[in-house]
């Protein structure tokens, strides 16, 4: 067996220690400058590429996790969590694919009001974040994703989340929806 340089296992050792996904940057703090971050996370993925566990890279940061396809052997019995309801689902959405967005811009993607609770329970579920405000009179607070989300969805950046091809494809859109959009292409949005 080949010797591990230095520089991997220090590495390795940062990430098997923290108690959160971590960027390049934090790992090159605790490693020190004359470690090749970048390369050693390289040979770490590939070091544990097909094992039990896996180094993956999740919104930028770092961290270690269970295989997904041994994922069953570690669940245990939990209280079912509370399922979100359609808005927020569709909250969540409108937040991922359109972030950074204020209240007001989801309220009109989805054309109904929303209530204060459903940003709270995506907030609180740490899906997402306010990101600052937009610079328009009012200034309204504007909402994005977080790296939790990410995880949670197994992405590794908003670019992985599903087009409209995939989501068509997997069934999920209304299908009457589609043949509108169809029949708008066919004829015009006028019918002409």
């Amino acid at each position: 067996m080949s010797e591990v340089p230095e520089g991997v296992r220090a590495v390795e050792a940062v990430l098997f220690a923290a108690e959160e996904p971590m960027g390049v940057d934090e790992i090159g703090d605790h490693v020190g400058p004359d470690v090749d971050v970048k390369w050693a996370l390289a040979e770490l993925q590939d070091h544990y590429s097909g094992r039990g566990i896996e180094l993956v890279e999740r919104g930028k940061r770092w961290h270690f996790q269970t295989s997904p396809d041994l994922a069953y052997i570690l669940r245990r019995e939990r209280d079912e969590s509370r399922r979100l309801s359609r808005a927020a689902v569709e909250t969540l959405a409108i937040i991922a694919y359109h972030e950074p967005v204020s209240r007001a811009e989801i309220e009109a993607i989805r054309g109904v009001q929303i209530s204060k609770g459903t940003l709270d329970v995506l907030m609180e579920a740490g899906w997402v974040r306010p990101a600052g405000r937009r610079e328009v009179p009012g200034r309204p607070l504007i909402y994005a994703t977080t790296p939790a989300f990410l995880a949670h969805f197994g992405l590794k950046s908003r670019r992985d989340l599903p087009g409209i091809d995939d989501l068509k494809a997997a069934g999920l859109l209304d299908p009457i929806d589609a043949a509108l959009e169809q029949l708008v292409l066919e004829t015009g949005p006028e019918g002409d």
